[in-house]
């Protein structure tokens, strides 16, 4: 693996020696996750289960980018189903609840439960996710879920780290960049998707057009 070391220190797993599998949810948000794990010469894998991403344009979108990026770098990439039935049964009775509520902890502990059942079924004692660095997202919330998770299976550690801190956050938007990552304008779910042009067309703005936003030199990362 030949991804760039940050300035950060090397990291430590909670179970020293362990391989970790990283939930994954975007290229943007694992980017820099990836390459602070690879460069403290930690052996890891991407597990890819996001089925709450609407619609499967968007969700083709953001799996192929985060490919490119394991391919790229030589890491192990998990293609996991795309059971957007589940998903919605899941969350049934949430379809109006806010961002970062109820129906945020349902979809955060369906992802994490599957990542969990494949770390335990694949010999991974330690599971993260790198659903925590982004800003519009409570860190709290998702370690909850995925100490729950984790927890379903003796010796399994979920690794709790802020991956915004020590330039993580300034980091991904400079690989994001430099990988001129598709830049994905809402979380993912369809009510999200609802919300976020809801909020644009009462500000003027027009509705999100899938497949058209990339990282360049000019990208806030807003």
């Amino acid at each position: 693996m030949d991804l760039q070391f940050t300035d950060r220190e090397k990291l430590r797993p909670p179970i020293e020696g362990g391989r970790v599998l990283l939930h994954s949810c975007c290229a943007p948000c694992s980017g820099e996750v990836m390459e602070a794990i690879a460069a403290s010469g930690i052996e890891f894998a991407i597990y890819f289960y996001n089925p709450n991403i609407h619609p499967r344009e968007e969700y083709e979108l953001r799996k192929q980018e985060n490919i490119r990026f394991a391919e790229k770098h030589s890491i192990p990439f998990v293609d996991a189903d795309y059971d957007k039935d589940n998903w919605f049964q899941r969350v049934k009775g949430l379809e109006w609840e806010p961002e970062r509520g109820a129906r945020c902890t349902a979809c955060f502990d369906m992802r994490f439960e599957r990542t969990a059942l494949y770390a335990h079924e694949h010999g991974y004692p330690v599971i993260t996710s790198c659903l925590g660095i982004s800003r519009w997202k409570n860190l709290a919330q998702i370690n909850d879920c995925g100490v729950r998770a984790s927890a379903r299976y003796p010796g399994m550690k979920y690794w709790e780290i802020n991956w915004r801190k020590k330039g993580g956050s300034s980091r991904m938007l400079e690989i994001s960049k430099e990988e001129r990552f598709y830049q994905q304008e809402y979380c993912g779910c369809i009510y999200s998707l609802r919300d976020t042009n809801k909020h644009r067309l009462a500000q003027g703005r027009l509705k999100i057009v899938l497949g058209e936003k990339y990282y360049g030199p000019e990208s806030t990362g807003e």
